[in-house]
């Protein structure tokens, strides 16, 4: 009974271990072109994914209904419990120099950008897989998003790059 115990003490304090070394990233790095995400720690990518963006990949997001994945530097700010999709990471754009250009151009910027898995209700991955079906959010599968949201908080830092 006692090697038992013991057995099951160092099983625990290994997996406390592993879940306590699990980086966090410091940034979110997207390469929209390559349709890869990565995430970095310490100037270091730990992760990398492939991703789904918009329908209208090419090109900054400057209104909404233009499904376009916005370009720049933004926060990754909340989650949000009440999506469409599995999971979903909120990307805070528009951004203040974003509202500017949809001013000077006379149109509403759109927004609601999130990181998120599919649709709730379909499973069918493979369907989404390759394609860019968002309306500027970028997507990833069901299990790259509950890992994806295990080592990014709230306030990480996310670079959309063209």
């Amino acid at each position: 009974m006692k090697k038992l115990l013991f057995i099951l003490l160092v099983v625990a304090s290994q997996s406390v271990m592993a879940f306590s070394d699990r980086p966090t990233a410091d940034l979110v790095l997207v390469k929209k072109a390559e349709r890869k995400m990565f995430l970095i720690k310490n100037d270091t990518v730990f992760r990398e994914y492939n991703i789904s963006l918009g329908k209208q990949p090419v090109g900054h997001k400057q209104k909404r209904g233009d499904n376009r994945t916005p370009e720049g530097l933004y926060t990754l700010d909340f989650r949000n419990r009440q999506s469409k999709f599995h999971l979903s990471l909120h990307i805070d754009y528009p951004n203040q120099q974003d509202r500017l250009k949809a001013q000077q151009l006379g149109v509403d910027p759109g927004g609601d950008i999130f990181i998120h898995g599919l649709p709730n209700g379909k499973n069918m991955p493979l369907v989404y897989e390759g394609v860019d079906w968002t309306r500027g959010c970028i997507a990833v599968n069901n299990p790259q998003i509950r890992e994806i949201a295990q080592y990014v908080s709230d306030g990480t830092p996310i670079r959309i790059a063209p």
